[in-house]
């Protein structure tokens, strides 16, 4: 019997582990891309390279064109850019790794989160200090469903979603106000059929 829990331990343990989640692993990517730079320390706005995230599904990777925005001007010759400028040149796009991915099951839309004011932090954790970028939260279905049964507390002012340092107002009812203002139910948002399509 002591061998059965054991194991049972062993198994939860593991599957909650960063070895399994990969939570708090940084990716390596084909250039060393740091967030921690390029947002927190030139405050770039996520939208400058994330283009497609308020207006669709998947908030997308920065094509070549965008990096090559600076880096024709700006450390044009840096060796480790040398990925950059062979995708600019040969036209073929940079192949990042993602960082965060649900399973093909998983319906997800960025865009709608976006505009109901879920922060990019919320579930993406301070990319602002993250020289390279890796997984905040396990992104479990728990995790999503903890969320959608109560939203208000991660709901924030149109204004400050893109903010990555934004803190929660001191008034306990200013997320249930959000909530009413963006028409945000909760009655269906655990229905199967909201993630699982």
């Amino acid at each position: 019997m002591l061998a059965v829990v054991g194991g049972a331990w062993a198994f939860y343990s593991l599957n909650r582990s960063s070895y399994w989640t990969r939570v708090d692993v940084p990716v390596e990517q084909p250039v060393p891309f740091s967030h921690q730079h390029h947002v927190g320390e030139l405050g770039l706005d996520c939208r400058f390279c994330h283009s497609a995230v308020t207006t669709s599904a998947n908030a997308g990777m920065p094509d070549t064109q965008t990096c090559m925005t600076c880096h024709s001007q700006i450390w044009k010759d840096a060796p480790m850019l040398a990925p950059v400028r062979d995708s600019y040149a040969s036209n073929r796009p940079i192949e990042w790794k993602r960082v965060n991915e649900v399973p093909q099951f998983v319906y997800f839309d960025h865009s709608i989160h976006i505009n109901k004011g879920v922060g990019c932090s919320t579930c993406h954790g301070r990319l602002d200090e993250m020289p390279m970028t890796w997984k905040s939260v396990d992104m479990e279905m728990q995790w999503c469903l903890k969320c959608h049964r109560n939203p208000d507390k991660n709901l924030r002012p149109l204004n400050a979603v893109f903010q990555m340092d934004w803190k929660p107002s001191s008034d306990p009812h200013a997320g249930e106000a959000l909530a009413r203002a963006r028409d945000i139910q909760t009655a269906h948002l655990t229905d199967c059929s909201t993630c699982h399509r």
